[in-house]
């Protein structure tokens, strides 16, 4: 305890107030993206994630998408290093088909095509460890609500929309390994 003491103290005399964050998972789907992190209090900062997938895949494969999931998080010890809480929200499109998603996760994926929008929320816990004077790594889960409205084609390129519903998602909404950069 006395160490955060310390910390703090310091923190609010040369404390880090903006950080720019890239998500390696989300590299991993090929989708550009980029965090910004800004401090909005001694132990409250506001997260503001952003993703882009906007290309096409050969055999009529599609993963396009966009995110946006705002997130305000308290740190336990100081801003941008050790644990923290958050409570996100989040919101974006999607056209997504022709793919094969591990274990099977949502196995008409693979021949049909669906467009659509969601919205939802949740709550995520992450940690933050320096690496540098302005390098930082930090990892995060977070678990919530998403409600999905699409519509389901047969192939990305032809037919006539086969069905229109809405999804009630209640699992991961938030997963994230990522590189951070502060500004001092």
């Amino acid at each position: 305890m006395l160490f955060c003491l310390v910390v703090t103290s310091q923190a609010m005399v040369f404390g880090q107030n903006v950080a720019l964050k890239n998500n390696l998972l989300y590299d991993l789907t090929l989708t550009p993206n980029l965090s910004l992190e800004v401090g909005v209090g001694r132990k409250f900062t506001l997260d503001l994630q952003t993703g882009l997938n906007p290309f096409n895949f050969s055999d009529n494969k599609k993963f396009k998408h966009y995110l946006i999931q705002p997130e305000l998080r308290y740190w336990f010890c100081e801003r941008f290093n050790g644990l923290f809480i958050g409570a996100h929200a989040h919101g974006g499109q999607f056209n997504v088909g022709g793919l094969k998603l591990p274990f099977n996760w949502v196995p008409s994926l693979e021949d049909h095509q669906y467009e659509g929008w969601f919205v939802g929320g949740g709550v995520s816990m992450g940690y933050q460890w320096i690496l540098g004077n302005h390098w930082n790594l930090e990892a995060s889960l977070g678990g919530g609500y998403a409600r999905v409205n699409y519509d389901q084609y047969k192939c990305g390129t032809c037919g006539t929309r086969l069905k229109s519903g809405n999804l009630h998602y209640l699992g991961v909404t938030k997963a994230a390994l990522s590189l951070v950069y502060i500004i001092k």
